[in-house]
């Protein structure tokens, strides 16, 4: 290919004839790009529709197998408890049983005060952690995770459904939109899951999620003020300037000193046990067990001193009984179906993506694999389940997870445990909630959701990448300055403005050779890498699409404008060879190559030869059906950088 026009057949191909042999071939002689063959469209396109959808080749264990079989492993693939639950034993019910009780003594309180951060009656916390585990149980991949209400979802979908219906002045018609939005949460997280597009949730990054977590937790932080001060009437509003306001107008007259002191004096009781766990991992179940002590310990104190009737807040009637059917309470038509439906797949993507990575987290710790497309199915079969049994939005909770894994839970066992724990407490143990203090479920919250502030994660982020830390703040000055669901519109906004950023404006360096090699490299990463004289060469770092091709184009010719201006001012040689590194254009498409036309064609008027060096196989067949490679020369594309700057200035090269 060096120094000659390899001739082309009456396909364009270049013929097999026309290739010197060894014997021929001087030792210029270098190897030349091939063409891979061929593909058929069709085989093209499933290709690429499999690496798509089918990446993780999901119906491999379905080869090779009898009928009976394939419909077994089907029935698997739905419900894993049939596998797993062949293999359990009494070892891991130990673990398990144990495992459940923990976190039954950790959730129960909790969902009580999500519920109240949802705007609802606090049993609807508790039914979200009775039926929608069970499902989870037979139909989810995690061994760890632990299912029920989680507080950002509280919080976000309260926010939206109070934007829709006022509580207060219609609580059935609240109510029914709660288990509309969670129904059509389910569906979206189930669809997700069943077409396969799990990789949609990927688009909100890790930067954004932290961010929008952090702001989050100080937006539910902030709204406990109102339990955890004693104020009666309080602002609807999220942002922090609304809340503070409205707390700083109770001070004079809204404040209950009993309350403050109940509230202050078990946060520090919760904070004080989350240290000692901690400081020794095997005292993990003291942090778990202290909210249910903190409730049973004041629900007792008020009740003996009867400080409800001095102004603190009490959770009072709370209704036995297991979960009612709400099939009839959804709206499957009316304008209230529609508010439903924007609410439910806002919410249900929140709560996948917290479920989804707390999964893969705890999974990666213990070394088994979960399948996400599957896991987006069960969250969304038990969210539509338990919208039809009076329960609201529920995902997998890190704090409880987190308690769970240290247990020493084994599988999704301890899920039906704490279930069978909380069917107990509905069925005998609510009306000992009734001097529950108010409180006590805001400090519990409170500790919940300082976990959710990651600073270490933010100056990590800060320290790594400068516009992934501008998502993450932006996200957080959005939730706590303006509302819940700005602040995720933000982090969306700014991912997706990430993504487009990197693929309209790709990376381009100047390449240079290290002395006493071959090898070429960004001169800006190895400032010891020299110039060859008269060869500029350049790498593209992505893709040439439509949407980057002018850039990457004018992008060049700015390197090369650059260049000459500073020859004229060095007396150093004049740029004759123009070279692309390829290898990490991954693919072209037509806009690129009407793009490297119009390149060459310049560089033609400069009197400027323009070279390719290792272009991909998707890159050399589109440039070859495209003629772009007849028009450039088949002796001017090159294996590799070393052989294109020989080719170029051989003696030069040589020199340096």
């Amino acid at each position: 290919m060096s120094g000659r026009n390899h001739p082309v057949d009456g396909d364009g191909e270049i013929s097999a004839a026309d290739i010197p042999s060894p014997q021929q071939a001087n030792t210029s002689y270098v190897h030349r790009v091939e063409v891979p063959p061929k593909q058929n469209f069709f085989n093209e396109f499933m290709y690429t529709f499999k690496e798509t959808f089918f990446h993780d080749d999901p119906l491999r264990h379905f080869k090779d197998q009898t009928k009976s079989k394939k419909l077994m492993l089907g029935i698997q693939s739905v419900f894993p408890v049939i596998e797993w639950g062949r293999k359990y034993n009494l070892k891991m019910f130990r673990g398990d049983i144990i495992a459940g009780l923990t976190i039954a003594s950790l959730c129960i309180p909790q969902d009580i005060g999500y519920a109240k951060l949802a705007s609802l009656d606090p049993k609807y916390g508790l039914y979200s952690s009775f039926v929608p585990p069970l499902v989870y149980a037979c139909m989810g991949s995690s061994k760890d995770i632990a299912i029920g209400p989680v507080a950002v979802v509280s919080l976000l979908l309260g926010t939206l459904l109070r934007a829709e219906i006022d509580p207060n002045t219609n609580p059935n018609g609240y109510l029914r939109l709660a288990f509309t939005s969670t129904f059509f949460a389910g569906v979206t997280q189930a669809a997700l899951g069943f077409f396969r597009l799990g990789f949609l949730i990927d688009f909100l990054s890790h930067a954004a999620i932290v961010g929008f977590m952090g702001g989050a937790a100080i937006t539910i932080a902030l709204q406990q003020l109102k339990g955890f001060l004693g104020i009666n009437k309080f602002t609807t509003k999220t942002d922090i300037i609304a809340v503070l306001r409205s707390v700083i107008s109770a001070a004079h007259h809204g404040w209950n000193w009993q309350t403050i002191l109940i509230s202050a004096s078990f946060l520090i009781f919760l904070l004080v046990s989350k240290f000692i766990g901690k400081k020794n991992k095997k005292l993990f179940w003291i942090p778990a067990i202290a909210p249910l002590i903190s409730v049973i310990i004041s629900t007792f104190l008020v009740y003996i001193t009867r400080a409800d009737k001095k102004g603190v807040q009490i959770v009072k009637h709370l209704d036995k009984g297991l979960n009612p059917s709400s099939l009839r309470l959804i709206y499957f038509s009316g304008d209230n179906l529609l508010k439903g439906c924007r609410i439910g797949v806002v919410s249900g993507m929140v709560a996948l993506t917290e479920a989804v990575a707390i999964g893969r987290t705890f999974a990666a710790m213990k070394d088994y694999q979960i399948d996400g497309n599957k896991e987006m199915v069960a969250l969304g079969a038990m969210n539509v389940i338990g919208s039809m049994t009076s329960c609201y939005v529920s995902t997998g909770s890190f704090s409880r997870s987190a308690v769970n894994f240290m247990a020493g839970c084994q599988t999704a066992v301890s899920n039906i445990i704490m279930s069978i724990v909380v069917l107990l407490t509905l069925l005998f143990l609510t009306p000992l909630f009734k001097y529950t203090p108010n409180a006590i479920l805001a400090a519990i919250i409170i500790n919940a959701v300082i976990p959710l502030i990651d600073v270490n994660a933010a100056v990590l982020i800060f320290k790594i990448d400068k516009l992934d830390f501008v998502a993450c703040m932006g996200a957080f000055f959005g939730v706590i300055f303006v509302s819940v669901e700005i602040g995720l519109l933000i982090a969306v906004a700014i991912s997706f403005a990430k993504i487009l950023l990197q693929v309209t404006r790709p990376r381009t360096a100047i390449l240079g050779k290290i002395p006493g090699t071959s090898v070429y490299r960004n001169i800006n990463q190895y400032p010891e890498a020299t110039r060859v004289p008269g060869v500029l060469t350049i790498r593209v770092d992505s893709a040439i699409y439509f949407s980057n091709s002018n850039y990457v184009r004018e992008r060049i010719q700015r390197w090369l404008t650059d260049e000459e201006e500073m020859m004229k001012t060095t007396s150093l040689v004049r740029i004759q060879c123009l070279i692309i590194e390829m290898s990490p254009v991954t693919d072209i498409d037509t806009s690129g190559i009407h793009a490297l036309e119009d390149l060459y064609k310049s560089l033609r008027k400069r009197d400027i030869q323009l070279v390719l060096a290792n272009p991909g196989p998707a890159v050399i067949h589109k440039l070859h059906v495209s003629h772009f490679a007849d028009m450039l020369g088949y002796d001017k594309i090159y294996l590799t950088v070393a052989q294109a700057v020989d080719s170029c200035s051989p003696k030069l090269s040589d020199e340096v």
